[in-house]
């Protein structure tokens, strides 16, 4: 299954990528340069750290490119249907209060933000769905039923 992502997503992406592999990327090799010239590698932690950090970023870069290569960029639907770009306000039953949630592709997701995942178990019931309907999501506790309220 593709990785769905928003066109501003991908673009933050794309940022992101040139800065790591470019400035972001000579500053570490700078770094694990200046500490191999500290001496002996064996007890050398600003070189083990430097290591550590090349070894972070290079898996970062290598994660945002599979996702740029295998993703597919998607437009927010103007039916008012739920899809990954939407912000969704829902209420759960037998409540009043309402929760906002964005739904974005995995590389997104930031629960701190309001920012879920279309492939979440809640994602995946709003995904397709319109105001007013009402969506089912399963839990450790059991089901619990929730109102769209608003999709833009």
């Amino acid at each position: 299954m593709k990785e769905l992502i928003t066109q501003e997503n991908k673009e933050a992406l794309e940022k992101e990528l040139k800065e790591l592999s470019g400035p972001k990327r000579q500053e570490i090799i700078s770094a694990v340069e200046y500490a191999k010239s500290l001496g002996d590698l064996s007890e050398n932690a600003e070189y083990h750290a430097a290591r550590d950090a090349q070894g972070r970023l290079e898996d970062r870069i290598k994660q945002i490119e599979y996702v740029l290569k295998h993703a597919e960029v998607v437009e927010k639907p103007s039916d008012g249907t739920v899809a990954v770009g939407c912000n969704v306000v829902i209420k759960k039953e037998g409540e009043t209060n309402t929760r906002t949630f964005i739904i974005v592709g995995s590389e997104d997701t930031d629960m701190l933000s309001g920012k879920i995942s279309y492939k979440s178990p809640i994602g995946q019931a709003l995904v397709g769905k319109k105001k007013g309907d009402n969506v089912s999501v399963s839990t450790p506790k059991g089901d619990i039923t929730y109102e769209i309220i608003s999709v833009n």
